[in-house]
Order: structure tokens, then C-alpha cells, then sequence
């Protein structure tokens, strides 16, 4: 199967939300309590997903949209990575929320009064409340965040017209 440009954007905006979605329903079920990372986290695969659809809207600056979507997804890593590490070590860190707020903070907060019910922070960032195959939510997300990074990157090295499979 051969992806134009568009639908490659299509799958990276689906595949974006759809982690939204698994995340905050898996988050309900489960009875998870997010905290700051956890919901910043969710907010930049909410932009990745608007920097895709950028791309749909306009695939011909395919290039831009790759960048951000990249840079994004970078920056998803480390905040993912980030609270692995806490969650690993959290004798050694310094919990959120417990200091004067930081940017991340006062955006998460501005959202969680915005939208409580989607971004609200009610947890820890040490806590590991939920594993699946030994790994944590924060785990899984760097995971993901890289795999995003990757289709990105593959998109925006490809030719002009090159409709390859998946993305090449």
C-alpha cells in the first residue's frame, strides 16, 4: 500500500489522538491519577496531532510540518523520560507541584481550568499507580513519542511525490 503525503499526516494525527484517547480512558478505568507530566504529555500529542493535520491541510509544506511534528515529539521524549526517571528513582527527585510552579506547570494549570475533566492534575509524577509488560504509562510514552519522531522524520525525508509504503 502506497501513502500519499495527506494520508501519512492523516495516520500521525489519528495515531496521535488515538493515544489521547486510549490514555485518558485507560486513565479512567483503571482510576489513574495524572499529574503534571502525565497531562503535558497529553497536551503535545494533542499538538502533534494539529501539526498533522496542518500537513493535511497543507501537504506542500510538508517539510515545516515535519520539523514541528519532530521537535514536538522531542520534546515528548523527554518529558516522558523525565518522569520514567522519577518513577524509577523518586528518593532523588523533587516531586512537582511542590515549589514554585514552573512554565509547564502554569500551562497545565491553565488547561486543567479550561478543561478539568481532561487536564486536571490529581497525581504524582513518582507514582507508577499502572505497568503493562513492565512498563509504565511514562514508559510506554517514551515509546510512542519515538515512534512518532521516526514517521516524522521519515515523512520529511522522503522525495516530493515519492508514494512509497508506510511512510518511505
Amino acid at each position: 500500500m502506497r501513502l500519499s503525503t495527506r494520508q501519512a499526516f492523516v495516520i500521525l494525527a489519528s495515531a496521535s489522538l488515538g493515544l489521547v484517547a486510549a490514555g485518558y480512558f485507560l486513565g479512567e478505568w483503571a482510576r489513574l491519577q495524572p499529574c503534571y507530566l502525565c497531562i503535558f504529555q497529553r497536551l503535545l500529542y494533542l499538538l502533534l496531532a494539529g501539526l498533522a493535520l496542518c500537513g493535511v491541510l497543507l501537504p506542500r509544506w510538508r517539510t515545516l510540518w515535519c520539523v514541528l511534528i519532530g521537535l514536538t515529539a522531542i520534546g515528548g521524549v523527554l518529558t516522558a523520560a523525565e518522569q520514567s526517571w522519577m518513577q524509577y528513582a523518586p528518593e532523588r527527585v523533587v516531586e512537582c507541584g511542590f515549589s514554585d510552579p514552573t512554565l509547564l506547570e502554569r500551562i497545565v494549570d491553565w488547561f486543567g481550568v479550561q478543561w478539568p475533566a481532561m487536564f486536571m492534575v490529581t497525581g504524582f509524577c513518582t507514582n507508577k499507580d499502572w505497568t503493562f509488560l513492565g512498563f509504565s504509562l511514562a514508559n510506554w510514552s517514551v515509546i510512542f513519542f519515538l515512534v512518532l519522531l521516526c514517521a516524522a522524520a521519515r515523512l520529511g525525508c522522503r522525495r516530493k511525490d515519492d508514494k512509497c509504503p508506510l511512510f518511505r
